[in-house]
């Protein structure tokens, strides 16, 4: 599952600098404090996957004939190479493997490389290492996701489409503070896919919405909310329907939190507040209560027994037997379906054999509102305001360190950085934009972000680039390696113009644009010579580079792969000039004239 937008980042001979490639919750124990010591953050997370159908049967089939899947049977066991089709099997708590007429049981296997698997009429094509197990008779399938690759696709499945910038942010702040700052129950992962945890599509989203959660999960990369000093915890739900909750008033083992308390919320019902109605036969309703082990069969009646702080139903009674209000709601969830009780907010009574149900509200409305912080950032206010709405006194800091980022202002960009002293080289971002410009000639009517991490370990978990990158630019965000390692080697200009080159270019981009021309754009701007239509032909054809851009296996590759769409754009640059080639840009090279350069 290759979800990455392909970026060109400068190669700036980073190794010769030392720097190696290296809506519904579960219900909480209890909500507790973390440690004041900030331990070192996780890179990754074991996710399960397709949680919700227990398959028993799967598919697996090589997705790169170039680069076999490796399959092996413990973690450190030498692989053997997937070619064709097979059948995982779950047999008690081991899995049969299948292929090419022949079985063979293992306790379990282990992926590498691309592979499609197949269950259920869907598949998915994974990049990342993958686990098979068997438990009672089902698949255990768990995918190892970096942590902001997992933010990402979680944003992508949680948000709407016409959220705001601002509101994406704040969901991707709670996303993560939510995987990383408690555990979740699970025995085989740490997380699941579904809404038990977080709700995560594999095939992520594409478009505007996958978009705004790459660039929302790159602006957040590593924050998680806080509270005096110490890890916090986070919820969302879809709508509060215009009071928060708090966590005792769903979670009964549950310990109040001040960051966590119920709140009124405006915003939530700013356009009016939703509101819900469903009747449940109570035959239906013994059904499902005596499935889920909560109450016997053969009761009558069915109240309200308590109600918390903000008008939930904290728990009901059925006949002398009292059980929690969410748990009622989910059970009914479970079997019914999650339109029929969809919060705990709730009016009910009796009619005839029937139970009535009308409420407000859909989750259990404990921290972030989705509905009130969309409309909290369509009215402007920033990720800061809409996260201090939701759990005051909490604030987002880096995972690492718990340190706040701090802002310095630049000549048209923001300077993000979680050290002071980075200040000092403001001077030399401000001389690498204003260079941008002059190469490019192109300007920018909105500010850039660029956020300087504190280590290439840093960099490379936000980024999910290599350690030999030293920036990578997405949209209006650039992220960059260290800056006093880039400043100690001469190299700070030269990235930081690169990518500023880099992000205007992309701000023209039309969506026929080739890949090659964008990236040779950028190289031939940011080139100390003023053109490269004298050099040596490449010996990589248009294919080959585009091929090497987006799958290069090393620097070397990439290095070559970029020289070449370098020296292609300066061919165009040469012979049509420069306001063709920035309508080429918008509108893609035509075919003739691609074929024109291939012979050129």
């Amino acid at each position: 599952m290759n979800r990455r937008f392909f970026r060109r980042a400068l190669l700036s001979g980073l190794t010769a600098l030392g720097i190696a490639v290296s809506f519904v919750r579960p219900a909480p124990n209890g909500i507790l404090v973390a440690a004041t010591t900030a331990g070192p953050p996780r890179a990754t997370l074991r996710v399960g996957m397709w949680t919700l159908w227990h398959d028993r049967e799967l598919e697996l089939t090589p997705a790169d004939a170039k680069k076999p899947t490796l399959i092996r049977s413990c973690p450190t066991c030498d692989g053997t190479a997937l070619r064709t089709t097979a059948t995982i099997h779950a047999e008690g708590n081991v899995i049969s493997i299948t292929t090419a007429g022949k079985t063979a049981h293992r306790n379990g296997i282990w992926l590498s490389g691309l592979v499609a698997l197949t269950a259920h009429g869907d598949t998915e094509v994974l990049s990342n290492p993958v686990i098979i197990k068997a438990r009672a008779g089902v698949l255990v399938i768990v995918v190892s996701l970096p942590v902001e690759d997992y933010v990402d696709l979680v944003v992508a499945s949680e948000s709407a489409l016409d959220d705001s910038p601002e509101s994406f942010k704040a969901l991707a702040i709670v996303v993560r503070t939510f995987a990383l700052h408690e555990a979740h129950g699970h025995a085989d992962y740490d997380l699941c896919d579904s809404t038990h945890c977080q709700l995560l599509h594999w095939s992520g989203q594409g478009g505007t919405q996958g978009a705004k959660a790459r660039e929302a999960t790159l602006a957040t990369a590593g924050e998680t909310l806080w509270f005096h000093g110490q890890r916090a915890l986070a919820y969302f739900g879809e709508e509060c329907g215009g009071r928060t909750a708090s966590p005792d008033e769903i979670w009964p083992r549950a310990k109040p939190a001040l960051y966590l308390p119920s709140l009124r919320d405006e915003f939530c019902t700013r356009h009016g507040a939703r509101e819900w109605a469903s009747e449940i036969k109570r035959a239906d309703l013994i059904a499902v209560l005596a499935a889920h082990g909560l109450v016997k069969p053969g009761w009558q009646n069915l109240t309200v027994a308590r109600r918390g702080v903000s008008g939930r139903a904290v728990a009901v009674r059925i006949d002398n037997t009292e059980i929690s209000a969410e748990d009622f709601r989910l059970a009914v969830g479970e079997s019914l379906g999650w339109d029929k009780i969809p919060s705990t907010l709730f009016e009910l009574s009796r009619q005839g054999d029937r139970f009535v149900f009308h409420g407000r509200g859909w989750g259990h409305g404990v921290g972030l509102c989705q509905k009130g912080s969309a409309e909290m950032a369509a009215e402007g206010h920033t990720q800061r305001e809409i996260l201090a709405q939701y759990f005051p006194g909490a604030e987002a800091a880096d995972e690492a360190t718990g340190r706040a980022w701090q802002n310095f202002g630049g000549d048209g960009f923001v300077l993000e950085s979680l050290d002071v002293r980075d200040a000092e080289f403001l001077p030399a971002l401000n001389r690498a934009r204003a260079e941008a410009f002059l190469r490019s000639g192109l300007n920018a009517a909105h500010p850039f972000t660029v956020r300087a991490f504190p280590s290439t370990p840093a960099f490379r978990n936000a980024t999910l680039e290599p350690g030999w990158v030293a920036a990578f630019d997405y949209g209006s965000w650039i992220g960059t390696q260290p800056l006093h390692t880039l400043a100690s080697r001469q190299l700070l200009v030269g990235t930081l113009r690169h990518e500023f080159i880099h992000a205007l270019v992309e701000r023209e981009t039309g969506w026929k644009a080739q890949l090659w021309l964008r990236e040779g754009l950028v190289e031939v701007w940011s080139e100390d010579v003023a053109s490269m239509a004298h050099a040596s032909r490449p010996t990589l054809t248009l294919a080959a580079t585009y091929a090497a851009l987006t799958h290069a296996g090393n620097e070397t590759e990439s290095e070559a792969a970029h020289r070449a769409a370098a020296w292609y754009v300066s061919q165009l640059l040469a012979h049509y000039g420069r306001a063709q080639v920035l309508d080429w840009l918008r509108s893609g090279v035509p075919d003739d004239i691609v074929a024109s350069l291939g012979q050129r």
